[in-house]
């Protein structure tokens, strides 16, 4: 054994070959070891070792004897392969061979054959020419015949089907077929429509068409003809048959449009009836609103627009009565009203575009004529339910040398509006000041007339059609607020010497005001859809930071945030000068207050009744006045910042320059605190519930300096103990814990050890 271990020891490993007595070191370490014992079963081990020994050679036999054989066999299977690929080759020659000599002997007949199938597909599609000459010519025929019949409606059907056909065919290079097509729907088409013209005119002149009176003088609604029946029965059945000559009537007719640069939407055609019952007032309005004549006036734009209105107004209840079931029962999706409408804004349209380029440059004119058109799109939309997808006035306004205009006009009447309410007497007096309920914010004049007209703004451009022109107005919405700001500052630094005037408090009520209204607006629908637009104009141009755009897309900013930012930053400007001015007052009101003669008053015991200071008098008046001032003055909201402002000042300075500033007896620290929760604090009672809550310096000063001596002795002891023991035992208790039970939260452990060494009243230790 111990060679054994001697060998073992002698025996490393080495990684790089098959090892062999490292093997059989470990091998023997494992089933013998130290045991000497274990020797007596060396026979066994060696008989184990022998078996799997024999068992070894068996399998090394057994695949010597197998990979031969498998090798033998992919040979044979490699050589099977080529011969079989061998013979493929040889066969795909052959076939090639045979192919290309069929290919050769077969080209004459597939020349022959090519000339023969190229003559078959002329004579197919000479054949198919004819075939479509035929059916026009049999369509031709059958209108003729139902003319001849006076079957008026199926001559109308049939022409629809040839206008049919003339679709199909438009994409053919067949120009002379396509021309004869069109020239047979054009000739009948102009004969039904004239014919069908005719008659639906006569019909409407019975039925006093159109209505130019009011609705309640319309004589079919209220002396009717006794054959009315009989002309409500006409004028469906021609309506009918004039709906049947639409498509035609869109192939052969070329719509009158404006020009691109107006943008109007794609809109289709009027339907042939609706056109029919439109010509009287079209000749009309071109009667009235165009030539020489009296009517047509630049500055008399309400004329026209108006009489639209009345035309609209006056047709709507037959529209709707007559002719929207006839369109509702031939399966048509259209509103008869909103076509009339249409067609008729359409006339207005034009003469806008007609118009506007003489006037652009008269302010008064051009001014007169948007205000007109506003009033009446806001008509058009409200009282006659017109829709935004039509085409609309606010087109014609959109385009470019006109909007800029606009824009002009609109910023120079909107400072001249400005200059006007800032210079008028009444512009910083609230319109509601003696209505308390009404008068919350204590607005001026001057503001809440600006914000009507940013308001009145709004309502002028909310309708345009585009985002980007609306976003150029908000812009223009935004000059206009930074610039009634900055009047404002310019007013404010006139009164900045009277800071608690009546004057200066009105600009704060008017700052507060202006940017209370504006975080108001962010969250309307309407500017929300703007700052959308805008986060994607600027994601397009890429003008701001990846950070900035995702402040705006998550909707935690608005559009006015700039301004609000500004008007705020005044604001607490302004109230802080006015804080300050209040200050300064009630300092040098405390300087008698400051020199008490705290050490030597006495005690509560020796006083019947406790009195205020008569020192502290003149600060509290001081306050008070300035308080019930400032109430009246300033809006709830800003008042209520204006006066916490005004406390923490206070408590700071009492606790600073009066309590620290000197020391206390029993008499002095009682006063203290009752000229403190008995006087100073119940100022502020009316403005909170817990006045207290805003002095805790002082309220919590007041508590040490009361504290009877054993519990002052006490509280040293422990402020002492956790200042020894903090360096020394850091997980003991803080004197925090102490300081909580007497209701000391604000003041700190080191103040609180000041506080207690301005006492006077300590007991003689003999220390």
């Amino acid at each position: 054994m111990a060679s054994v271990a001697v060998r073992k020891k002698e025996a490393t490993r080495d990684l790089d070959h098959c090892d062999i007595p490292y093997y059989v070191s470990e091998f023997v370490e494992r089933e013998v070891g130290n045991d000497y014992d274990s020797l007596r079963n060396l026979d066994n081990l060696i008989d184990k070792l022998s078996e799997n020994k024999k068992q070894l050679e068996e399998q090394v036999l057994t695949v010597s004897s197998e990979v031969p054989k498998r090798i033998q066999n992919a040979l044979k299977n490699a050589e099977d392969s080529k011969k079989s690929l061998s013979r493929l080759l040889e066969e795909e020659t052959l076939l090639s061979d045979l192919i290309s000599a069929h290919l050769l002997k077969a080209q004459p007949w597939m020349e022959d054959l090519g000339v023969l199938i190229s003559q078959v597909e002329e004579i197919e599609r000479h054949l198919a020419y004819l075939k479509w000459i035929s059916r026009i010519e049999e369509l031709s025929d059958s209108i003729q015949q139902y003319l001849m019949t006076n079957n008026v409606p199926e001559a109308a059907s049939t022409l629809a089907f040839m206008a049919e056909l003339d679709i199909k065919l438009q994409e053919s290079s067949c120009s002379h077929l396509l021309e004869f097509v069109r020239s047979t729907v054009k000739f009948w088409h102009k004969i039904l429509k004239d014919k069908l013209t005719s008659d639906f005119e006569e019909v409407l002149t019975q039925l006093r068409w159109p209505f130019v009176g009011p609705p309640q003088s319309q004589a079919f609604g209220l002396a009717a003809p006794a054959n009315t029946p009989d002309v409500y029965s006409n004028l469906e059945m021609l309506f009918c048959q004039l709906l049947k000559l639409q498509t035609s009537d869109e192939l052969l007719t070329k719509p009158k449009q404006l020009p691109e640069k107006y943008s109007l939407p794609p809109s289709p055609p009027i339907v042939l009836p609706i056109q029919i019952m439109l010509n009287p007032l079209q000749k009309r309005f071109k009667y009235h609103f165009t030539g020489n004549k009296q009517t047509n006036v630049l500055n008399k734009p309400e004329w026209y627009l108006t009489q639209v209105l009345m035309w609209i107004g006056n047709h709507a209840k037959f529209l709707d009565d007559k002719i929207q079931p006839i369109l509702d029962k031939v399966g048509s999706s259209l509103n008869a009203g909103l076509e009339f409408s249409r067609a008729l804004v359409m006339l207005i349209l034009e003469k806008l575009a007609a118009d506007i380029p003489c006037l652009l440059y008269d302010d008064a004119l051009f001014c007169h004529l948007v205000d007109e058109v506003l009033l009446f799109e806001r008509e058009l939309y409200s009282v006659h339910g017109y829709l935004s997808s039509f085409p609309s006035c606010m087109h014609i306004l959109s385009e470019e040398s006109c909007f800029q205009r606009w824009l002009t006009v609109e910023k120079k009447f909107a400072l001249q509006k400005m200059d006007s309410m800032l210079s008028s007497e009444a512009a910083w007096i609230s319109q509601y000041k003696d209505i308390t309920d009404v008068d919350e914010m204590k607005v001026p004049d001057c503001a809440e007339t600006f914000m009507t007209l940013l308001l009145v703004i709004t309502d002028r451009y909310k309708n345009l059609p585009t985002a980007s022109r609306k976003l150029q107005f908000l812009g223009l919405q935004k000059e206009l607020v930074d610039d009634f700001r900055i009047r404002l500052t310019q007013v404010m630094k006139e009164e900045t010497r009277a800071s608690l005037g009546f004057r200066y408090c009105a600009i704060l009520n008017a700052v507060n005001y202006i940017a209370t209204v504006l975080a108001d607006w962010a969250d309307n629908v309407f500017f929300l859809q703007l700052q959308q637009a805008e986060l994607e104009v600027r994601a397009e141009s890429d003008a701001v930071s990846q950070l900035q755009l995702g402040h705006l897309a998550s909707m935690e900013s608005s559009v006015f945030d700039e301004m609000i930012t500004l008007l705020e930053r005044l604001k607490h400007d302004m109230l802080t000068r006015q804080v300050d001015h209040v200050f300064r007052e009630v300092k040098d009101a405390a300087k008698l207050y400051k020199k008490e003669r705290w050490l030597s008053l006495p005690s509560q015991a020796e006083q019947a009744v406790m009195s205020l200071s008569s020192t502290a008098c003149p600060m509290l008046q001081t306050l008070r006045d300035r308080l019930l001032q400032l109430e009246q003055q300033l809006c709830h909201s800003l008042f209520k910042i204006f006066w916490q402002m005004l406390a923490e000042k206070v408590d700071l300075y009492i606790y600073q320059e009066i309590i620290m500033a000197n020391h206390f007896n029993e008499g002095g620290a009682a006063q203290l605190q009752f000229d403190m929760s008995r006087n100073l604090f119940p100022l502020f009672s009316h403005y909170c519930k817990r006045p207290e809550n805003y002095f805790k310096h002082i309220k919590e000063a007041c508590i040490i300096l009361n504290l009877n001596v054993g519990s002052a002795l006490l509280l040293k002891d422990v402020l002492q103990s956790a200042s020894e023991n903090e360096t020394l035992n850091p997980s003991q208790p803080s004197a925090t814990a102490a300081l909580n039970e007497l209701g000391v939260y604000k003041l700190g452990q080191k103040d609180v050890e000041i506080l207690l060494n301005l006492r006077a009243n300590w007991p003689n230790t003999g220390k």
